[in-house]
Order: C-alpha cells, then structure tokens, then sequence
C-alpha cells in the first residue's frame, strides 16, 4: 500500500524545487514554471468568489440547526476567542518581527523588485463575481435559508446551495489543493530567479517559531480560564486535550478531528448533548489558531515588502475573516484560501490581488504552519464546550 504524502511535505518539496529550478535551470524553463503556476492563479482567482457563495451561504444557513440560547452562546464566545487571537497575534508580530526582519534584509529584497520573469502566454478568466458582491450575496442567502427556510419557503434553494457547495468541495480537493504546489513552486522559480528567496527565507523560520508559540500560549490561557469557570484542573483538562490536538496535527482538519475531540470533551466531563452540539459546531465557526496564523503571516509579509500596517487596517481585517471563516472548509489550506479575497484590506487592492505573488508568500507561509493552527482551532473547541456545559448546567438547565 503506498503511502500518500499529506500537503505540507508536498508544498515544502515545491518550495525547494522552486529555489532549485531558479537557481540551477535556465530561464526558458524557469519562465516555463512561472506560466503554468500563473495559469493556475487565474483559474483560483474565478474559484474564490464561487467558494465563497458556497460556503458563506451554507455555513449561516446551518446555523439555525441549533438549540436557541446556547446557539447564541456558542457563537459569540467563539468569534470573541476568535477576535482576541488575531488582535493579540498582531500585537505580538508587530512588537517582535521588526528585531529580525532588519533593514539590511528589506534593501536586499527591494532590489529585486523589478527582476520578476515575463510569463509566455496567459489566459483571461473573468470572475462571474467580484469577492464583495460575493460576500454580500452569501450573506443574504445564508441568512435568508436560516430564518425561512421550512416557514414561508421549502428546502428547494437549501439542498441546491447544499449541492453547490459540494461541487465546490470537489473542485478545491481534486484541482485547488492539489495544484497548489505548482503555484508555490512557481512563484519560489520567479523569487529565486530574482534573488528574493533567501532573503525572505531567512525571516521566515523565525516567523514560524513565533507563531507555533502564540498558538501554544493561547490554548494553555482558553483552559486556563475554562478550567477557572468549570472549577476544573486546568492542567488535567489540559492532558486530556492531547490526544486531540495531535490528530489535527496529523490531519490537518478539524472536520476529520470531530471523532477524536468528542472523546476529550467527555473526558472533561462535557455532557453528551452539550459536546455533540459544541464540537461541531465550532469546529466550522471557531478560528482562533487559524486567525492567529493568518495576521501573524499578514504581519510580516507587509513589513518584508515594506507595506505599512496598522491596528485601524488589521481589526476590520480581522472582524471580518472571522465571519468568512465560517466558509472554510475541512480540509488543509481552506482558512488561507477564504481569507485571500480579503488580504487586500491589509495589503492594498494592488498587492492584495489574489493570484499576485504577495499573496502567493501567503499561502506558502499559512499551508507550512495550518495543522498547528488547526491543533490551535480544535483544542479551543473544547475549552468553549467546557464553557458552555457550566452555563447549560448552572444557568439553563437549572
């Protein structure tokens, strides 16, 4: 039975044949690499707007299959854990990254500014929609189905939208994520070509280690103040997460973690109908590791390239993504991919063109570090069911 490669080794591959392509091939091959990797950022540029009706749509329309008082519960304690984990990530990157991201390394890479490889052909792929009407329309869908639907309409538009959103899962499993690689690999051809590869390599591992931290911080501090509500071990809930948050690391899903999570969550002693409506639920909704991840990679690709960044620009950056969040889906990558169309809030409508190479170092930065960030989403999932069961038990089922 051969083994299958999981999507971060595949990328870390693409990245060092990238540098090796750049590096040691001629240029009509290199420019070869670099059209192929353009052509496959066209076609993600006409796929982002469509993800987004899809899943936007579905995620809210799901979220009237709840129960009442504990829905709103859930959900605006798991978009606050996810607002608090971008804002303090940024504040954390903005006060550490400028150490080790140092002037020396920000001339060598404005240098190379202009020494970018000419693709040979390109093809024009309109997008049916642009990433706001898109965005604006999911909303209208999404909240319309969640109050109407089975009262004043049928289920007719929910199991078409539902359809879609499949149709949209199978495109991003079998061409978005595969061929991510190739987008990688390209835009490493056309940096090292140009001579910003090692440049930016070197602030980028330093990034990673920081990042890894916020998320291992953050999930000690949730338990910390669950444990404190639920007059519980923190250290023991804690232990018991284990298991959990290793299963993310291996799948980078938290989809695929639900099974494993349940299992910790009555370990902490969650009742049966609090975890079977919490784990799931936040494992669509609850982003905080992924949020974390994302400004942190925000944070120092807009400081490489010398893009001026700000509170006033990350928090309605921020507010945002953690509503989009809501359409990623279970698999690697699907929190970067949602979160393109809106790099431009942080990034400028020029360098936050998703298919540009800005956005590329983007995706190559959050995939190489998504199943820590995923370890981060589903272990805060259940410091959330700990939360909510102590309120269930002392507030409304009493």
């Amino acid at each position: 039975m051969k083994k299958k490669i999981g999507l971060v080794p595949k990328l870390i591959i693409a990245i060092v044949l990238g540098i090796l392509i750049g590096q040691f091939l001629p240029e009509s091959i290199c420019r070869a690499v670099v059209t192929a990797s353009t052509i496959f950022s066209t076609f993600l540029k006409f796929v982002i707007p469509l993800m987004i009706v899809a899943y936007v749509t579905m995620g809210i329309a799901d979220l009237s299959q709840g129960a009442g008082k504990l829905l709103i519960i859930t959900v605006c304690i798991a978009y606050g854990s996810t607002l608090i984990g971008g804002t303090a990530s940024y504040f954390i990157s903005s006060s550490l990254f400028p150490h080790f991201i140092s002037d020396g390394v920000l001339e060598q890479i404005a240098a190379t500014a202009d020494n970018s490889l000419a693709t040979y052909f390109s093809l024009s792929i309109p997008a049916l929609l642009d990433t706001l009407s898109a965005v604006v329309l999911a909303f209208v869908l999404g909240l319309c189905l969640s109050t109407m639907r089975g009262k004043e309409i049928g289920n007719t538009l929910y199991e078409t939208m539902k359809d879609f959103s499949g149709i949209i899962d199978k495109v991003l499993h079998t061409a978005i994520i595969p061929l991510l690689p190739l987008y990688i690999c390209g835009t490493f051809v056309d940096m090292t070509k140009s001579g910003k590869t090692f440049a930016i390599l070197s602030v980028l591992w330093k990034v990673f280690i920081v990042v890894i931290a916020m998320h291992l911080i953050y999930i000690v501090i949730q338990f910390i103040i669950a444990g404190t509500i639920s007059k519980k071990n923190p250290w023991t809930l804690l232990k018991n997460q284990i298991p959990g948050y290793t299963t993310a690391l291996g799948t980078q899903s938290s989809a695929a973690t639900i099974p494993v999570n349940l299992q910790c969550a009555e370990k902490d002693g969650v009742c049966e109908q609090i975890r079977n409506f919490v784990v799931p639920l936040c494992a669509n909704i609850h982003m905080c590791g992924s949020m974390i991840t994302i400004t942190a990679c925000a944070t120092a690709v807009c400081l490489i390239n010398q893009i001026p960044i700000s509170l006033a620009t990350v928090v309605p950056f921020i507010m945002t993504l953690g509503v989009a969040m809501v359409a990623s889906p279970g698999a690697p990558g699907g929190s970067i991919m949602t979160a393109l169309p809106f790099l431009y809030m942080i990034f400028g409508t020029e360098a936050g063109d998703p298919n540009g190479p800005i956005c590329a170092i983007m995706v190559a930065l959050y995939i190489t570090q998504d199943s820590f960030g995923t370890a981060c989403n589903i272990s805060g999932d259940n410091a959330i069911g700990i939360v909510v069961n102590t309120i269930y038990e002392k507030w409304i089922k009493a």
